[in-house]
């Protein structure tokens, strides 16, 4: 019986004549604990994609991205990463509480390299990790079911050029995000965002806002 492959599967593998490569794939690869090598990856990631599925049933992704050794290996069976301020949807959080199951894709483009993990979430806001991530409001701990490393071939190779200066870091405040000084926004923040917006120069039109975006992401 395979963890991995349903009926579906196995009529596209019987199809191309790949069933016998599908199954060494999973022999081969596929993992129910976290080994060294996987740990050594996860724990240097700046990033990861993020799969959770919605109230409705529709799978979402989401990117995350943090401070390198932001997702932590516990042990060979357990990996956490914080949630750290948005745009206040909390959309893959309740998506978490509402479906526990995850999937978790950690790649590098340098090398290139990925690595899959699938498993049970758990959201706890009053995990002693907390105290641990700089501004995180709660912490995302995975049962792992499934990991394993899938072909590079067709990861583009691109490199890092700066860090995000609004990822949380313990020795510095984070920077307000730009968004929140819009004005029309100003009604819907809460008292500490507005108390921030104040103290870093008040609200801006939302003018001021798209010509700010427009000059980030090479508009102007």
């Amino acid at each position: 019986m395979s963890r991995l492959y349903g009926p579906t599967h196995r009529a596209l593998q019987d199809r191309f004549e790949m069933r016998g490569l599908a199954d060494n794939v999973e022999k081969r690869l596929v993992l129910t604990a976290i080994s060294a090598e996987h740990k050594a990856f996860i724990e240097t990631r700046d990033m990861f994609f993020l799969s959770t599925i919605d109230h409705q049933g529709r799978p979402t992704v989401s990117y995350k991205g943090g401070e390198p050794g932001f997702v932590r290996v516990l042990d060979d069976k357990t990996v956490a990463f914080p949630c750290y301020d948005g745009n206040g949807m909390f959309y893959s959080m309740g998506n978490l509480i509402g479906n526990s199951l995850i999937g978790m894709l950690f790649i590098s483009f340098e090398s290139p390299h990925r690595v899959r993990l699938q498993g049970i979430a758990r959201v706890d806001d009053d995990d002693p990790l907390l105290r641990d991530y700089a501004e995180a409001l709660l912490v995302v701990r995975v049962s792992v079911t499934e990991i394993f490393r899938n072909c590079p071939r067709y990861v583009h190779r691109y490199q890092k050029v700066e860090p995000s200066k609004f990822v949380p870091r313990a020795a510095s405040e984070t920077p307000l995000a730009p968004w929140k000084r819009v004005d029309d926004i100003q009604p819907l923040l809460s008292e500490h965002d507005r108390a921030r917006v104040a103290r870093d120069g008040g609200p801006i039109s939302r003018a001021e806002y798209e010509s700010y975006t427009a000059k980030i992401v090479g508009r102007e």
